[in-house]
């Protein structure tokens, strides 16, 4: 009979183990799910916003070209709005020879060019970094516009004074 005690006993300490076990699998279980599932999201949402974003151009600048400071009247109410700014271009191509020498025959056509895009602007929109951005921009735009024969790359500010 004693045999027969010992063996219920031995079975009943077994058995509640057995059953404790099965919610911390269950845990570990939903754990490591929500783990994967949190790193494939985040890999997931790290790699479209690399594809979103394209790398920048590499712009190929092989020389620059030194302008003379502009000064103009800018679009104010108050009608008392200067702006004096250096520009450098950044260019594709090398200068030529005869153009070092003396005045080359594209730089009324260019300085026009960038009168007219300087006396659109106003005081307000060149006071922040965006207007500033833009207005690289526009010149860009307006300098291939009208002299595509400098293919110009870069527009440099190389001094930047608002007076208001």
């Amino acid at each position: 009979m004693a045999e027969t005690q010992a063996a219920p006993d031995a079975n009943a300490k077994t058995s509640p183990k057995g059953k404790s076990k099965l919610p911390l699998i269950l845990v570990a279980a939903i754990v490591l799910i929500a783990v994967a599932v949190g790193g494939w999201m985040w890999r997931r949402s790290a790699s479209s916003s690399n594809k979103a974003a394209p790398a920048p151009k590499k712009i190929e600048v092989t020389s620059t070209l030194h302008l003379d400071s502009f000064v103009v009247n800018l679009q104010d109410a108050s009608g008392t709005g200067y702006l004096r700014v250096g520009i450098d271009l950044g260019l594709a191509g090398a200068a030529k020879e005869g153009e070092k020498e003396g005045s080359p025959p594209y730089l009324p056509r260019l300085r026009d060019a960038i009168l007219t895009v300087l006396g659109t602007r106003s005081v307000d929109e060149l006071l922040t970094a965006d207007g500033k951005a833009k207005l690289k921009a526009d010149l860009l735009s307006a300098i291939n516009g009208r002299v595509p024969e400098l293919d110009c790359k870069e527009v440099y500010f190389t001094e930047f004074l608002v007076q208001h």
